[in-house]
This record gives structure tokens, C-alpha cells and sequence, in this order.
């Protein structure tokens, strides 16, 4: 029965966030891009809270090292990730499959900033050429153009990619910081403090409720994006963090560019390009090679938490 609940919680998860960049497109049609993603955290960051408040003896921060957790989940993990993501696929070049193919590189580059941060960790030869391997995925996606580099969604799609460096180096960051935090109050307290940041960057962009255009598909995407790929959707992955282990969650980020694929084509009439297919898979190469000695630890720890034998 385990075995069924965990792979369910899995795919229900790649499924979540998977869609979610479909539900980021469809917004963007209603939203000013940045206001939208600020919207999007002042309700996940509130319900999120109620939440640290329910299951945390103490939900609130203390002192300078648990604050720094928070700063920068805040500016990294929050704000940056979702203020470049936002911007970036509402470039009409960027569709959501390969909006999620490019942030799926985010596990390969979170380990390239291990090795720079965290001195006692080396990245190998392997490594290297695994983190080159997701690079040239990224180029392949963003095809750019000498003679047009402005042009064909490549800024845009370079702003993703700035999106999954920005949440990469935030989590090597929070791992560099001597604090210990339960994560449904780093994440709730990170939420808030995004919105406020992305509230500001919008304010900076000359934004305004005015540009808003109210429908029934900006606030059915807007409620999806707040309550179900945030609050939902962390609950989730607190949950299969602790029964699966950090490398099984890492597979979510590879599983959810199917997920984007389909409700893209599905609501949006997006279609899946080559240049996309083949991105994922050097991609996912390199997170192969960049992983393959933790991958192997974790194989049988895996098919012990799946009721596999």
C-alpha cells in the first residue's frame, strides 16, 4: 500500500508543478507579469504560514542565523526564481514545456554551486562534463541567433535559465548558513518576504492594478498557482522528502516537463518542438552524470520506500 501512496504523491506532484507553468502562461494574459507572481505569494505566503503555525512548535525565526535562512529564500528561491520565470514565459516564444525543461536544469547547476561554496565537495570529470551537457541543452533550446539575438524568444528563454540559477544558488546558499530552521517555516517566512520583494520589483516596473484584466482563466490560474503548485504542492514534497530522500525529489523536476508538455498542448495548443525534446534530454544526461554516484546510494533505499523488490 506504501508502495502505491508514494509513487501516487510522486506523480501527483510532477503533476502539479508540471502544470503550473501551463497555468503561468494562461495567467500572464490577465496579470502584468510580475504583480501576478506577488498576488500568487501574498496567498500562498498566508496559507503557508497557518500551516507552519499548525505543525511548528515555534513558527517564527529567531535570531540572526535563521533570519538569514529566510533572506535568502526570500530573494533567491522566491522572488529572483519567480520574477525572471514570470518575465520569461511571458515571452509568447517561451511555451510551457520548454519553460519546465529549462528550470529542470536547476538540480544539475545546484550541484555545480556545491562545488564552489562547499569546499568538501569536489565535482569530478564526469561532473564536469554533465554540467556541460545541461549548458548545451539550455543552447539548444534558446537557438540563439548571432544576427537576431534580441529576437525569437532567446532573452526570454535565457531569463528562465537565469530563474533556475538564481533557485540553484539559493539552495547551495541556505546550506552555507550554520541555522537550523523546520522547512514549513523557511518556506512560509521565504513566501511572505518574496511577495514583498516581487511587490516592490513591480512597483519598479511601473505595474499597476490597473493593467489587471479580470477573467475567469487569470483567476482560476492565479487560485491554481497559490493553493495547489505552492501550498499543495509543498506539503507534498515535505512529505516525500522525508520517505524518499533528496535525489528521488530531484526526478520530480524531470517528470514535470511531461506534465507541462501535455496541459500546454491541451489547453494552450502548444506543441512540442525538437529543439525542446532534445534540450530535455541533454539535460536530463547531465543531471545523470552529475548524480550517478548518488543515484546509486539511493536506488535501493528507493525501492525499499516504493515496496519494490
Amino acid at each position: 500500500m506504501t508502495r502505491y501512496r508514494n509513487l501516487g504523491l510522486f506523480l501527483a506532484l510532477a503533476a502539479i508543478w508540471g502544470s503550473s507553468f501551463m497555468a503561468i502562461k494562461a495567467g500572464l494574459a490577465s496579470f502584468p507579469p510580475v504583480l501576478f507572481a506577488a498576488i500568487r505569494y501574498d496567498i500562498a505566503g498566508v496559507v503557508m504560514l497557518g500551516y507552519a503555525a499548525w505543525v511548528v512548535d515555534d513558527p517564527i525565526p529567531r535570531g540572526r542565523g535563521e533570519w538569514s535562512l529566510v533572506a535568502v529564500g526570500a530573494t533567491l528561491l522566491i522572488a529572483s526564481y519567480h520574477v525572471l520565470l514570470f518575465v520569461g514565459e511571458s515571452d509568447p516564444a517561451v511555451t510551457s514545456a520548454a519553460a519546465a525543461v529549462i528550470v529542470s536544469l536547476s538540480p544539475v547547476l545546484t550541484t555545480g554551486f556545491a562545488r564552489a561554496f562547499l569546499p568538501d565537495e569536489r565535482l569530478t570529470v564526469a561532473g564536469v562534463v554533465g554540467l556541460c551537457l545541461g549548458l548545451v541543452g539550455v543552447a539548444v533550446l534558446a537557438r540563439p541567433d548571432p544576427d537576431a539575438l534580441l529576437t525569437g524568444g532567446v532573452v526570454a528563454k535565457l531569463l528562465v535559465f537565469g530563474a533556475a540559477t538564481a533557485f540553484a544558488l539559493g539552495s547551495v546558499l541556505t546550506r552555507r548558513i550554520d541555522a537550523e530552521l523546520p522547512i514549513e517555516t523557511m518556506e512560509a517566512w521565504s513566501m511572505v518576504g518574496g511577495a514583498l520583494l516581487m511587490h516592490g520589483v513591480s512597483l519598479a516596473l511601473d505595474e499597476s492594478v490597473a493593467d489587471v484584466t479580470l477573467s475567469v482563466g487569470g483567476l482560476l490560474a492565479l487560485a491554481y498557482l497559490s493553493l495547489a503548485a505552492s501550498a499543495l504542492g509543498f506539503l507534498i514534497y515535505f512529505d516525500l522528502l522525508d520517505r524518499l530522500g533528496a535525489v528521488e525529489i530531484n526526478l520530480v523536476s524531470y517528470v514535470a516537463p511531461l506534465f507541462a508538455a501535455l496541459t500546454g498542448w491541451l489547453v494552450l495548443e502548444e506543441r512540442l518542438s525538437t529543439a525542446t525534446a532534445l534540450g530535455f534530454a541533454l539535460i536530463f544526461a547531465g543531471f545523470l552524470l552529475v548524480k550517478r554516484a548518488a543515484i546509486r546510494e539511493e536506488i535501493p533505499r528507493i525501492r525499499r520506500a516504493l515496496g519494490v523488490d
